[in-house]
């Protein structure tokens, strides 16, 4: 009898229960959604996180700092509102092994459009001859030791002058920026297992006799590090050693993510404090963190490789002289937002990146 009742009852009241239908669309409308955006973040958290690689990168420390990352530094927030336009992050690669102070053998500049549509990575070349605030004219890679000084280099200050030297060049703002060591490159390729490159051409060192064939293959760290020093006998010298750091800089991310590294903060966290000694940026600017919240508003994180258009070296010293034609064009756009413009003009000067 009771059953009886209860069914009765349910029976009344199920008219006025709301269909499930359009509650069941919402729900899986937003589990995709969320499982879109958790994507967007572990790939192009990865990508930012490991940009830094002799031509793509992010902060990370700052010399002062003392002791590892913990995780918990890695997840935490800041009350720093989310940047909105146009974000250029200055990086710079040096060989801390040989000369003391040391060059730079890599500068570039990572462009993060207004519109958030995909980053833009800008190899400016280390021979080009540009002023150097308070020495004259010379190569841009001798601005980073002009800097630094010796007994012993300060990196934190090698960087400072690099970045005087690239705004007064460029005309843009430098909102941030980071200096990767050779060093801190052979520990982070190690920690990653490996990466993978796939080169379009043989490369030879002329440190170690090493060879490098036309072919996909997976370095460790010595070996990352004898390839991205070579540019004797590369058909075009340095900008053939961005090429290769770029492919490099591409297998990186991919390794890193398919590992899961930096999508665990207790990992990246091991990984940062293995790297971070011989990472330094300059204090004061926008953090990992901050530049990792313009993720979710990236529509491509993978990017588009581009140089500052130069011509043939010249003299002794082999300096390089930007284009006189395609060079305040390609800056113009550079300064005013446009490089997607600049590109769609001259897909002939986009670069491949793996």
């Amino acid at each position: 009898m009771i059953e009886d009742d209860l069914r009765a009852a349910f029976a009344r009241h199920e008219p006025l229960t709301p269909p499930t239908g359009p509650l069941r669309v919402a729900i899986d409308r937003l589990a995709t959604r969320r499982r879109q955006l958790r994507r967007r973040w572990q790939a192009g958290g990865t990508a930012l996180a490991v940009l830094g690689v002799l031509g793509i990168g992010v902060p990370l420390f700052t010399p002062e700092r003392a002791g590892p990352p913990q995780a918990a530094d890695l997840i935490g927030a800041t009350d720093r509102p989310v940047a909105t336009g146009a974000v250029n992050v200055l990086l710079v690669g040096i060989d801390n092994r040989g000369s003391v102070p040391p060059l730079a053998d890599s500068v570039l500049l990572l462009h993060i459009p207004a519109d958030r549509s995909r980053p833009y990575l800008v190899s400016l070349p280390r021979d080009l001859k540009v002023p150097i605030p308070g020495h004259g004219t010379d190569k841009l890679n001798a601005a980073f030791p002009f800097g630094a000084g010796h007994s012993p280099p300060d990196l934190t200050k090698g960087y400072e002058l690099t970045r005087q030297t690239v705004a007064n060049l460029t005309g843009v703002r430098i909102d941030t920026g980071v200096v990767l060591t050779y060093s801190s490159l052979r520990t982070l390729t190690n920690e990653v297992g490996g990466v993978p490159v796939c080169l379009p051409e043989r490369v030879q060192s002329v440190h170690t006799r090493r060879v490098f064939p036309a072919a996909c293959q997976r370095l460790d760290g010595a070996a990352a590090v004898d390839l991205l020093r070579q540019r004797y006998g590369l058909p075009d010298g340095s900008q053939g050693r961005d090429r290769n750091a770029r492919i490099f800089a591409a297998g990186l991310v991919r390794s890193a993510s398919d590992q899961g590294v930096l999508t665990n903060p207790v990992r990246l966290a091991k990984l940062l404090g293995a790297v971070g000694p011989d990472l330094a940026v300059s204090p004061g600017q926008a953090t990992m963190l901050d530049l990792m919240r313009l993720v979710p508003t990236l529509r491509s994180v993978d990017p588009v490789g581009l140089s500052l258009p130069v011509g043939d070296p010249t003299g002794p010293s082999r300096f390089v002289q930007a284009d006189p034609k395609l060079a305040p064009e390609f800056l113009t756009a550079l300064r005013e937002d446009r490089l997607g413009d600049w590109v769609a003009r001259h897909p002939e000067q986009v670069n491949p990146a793996r």
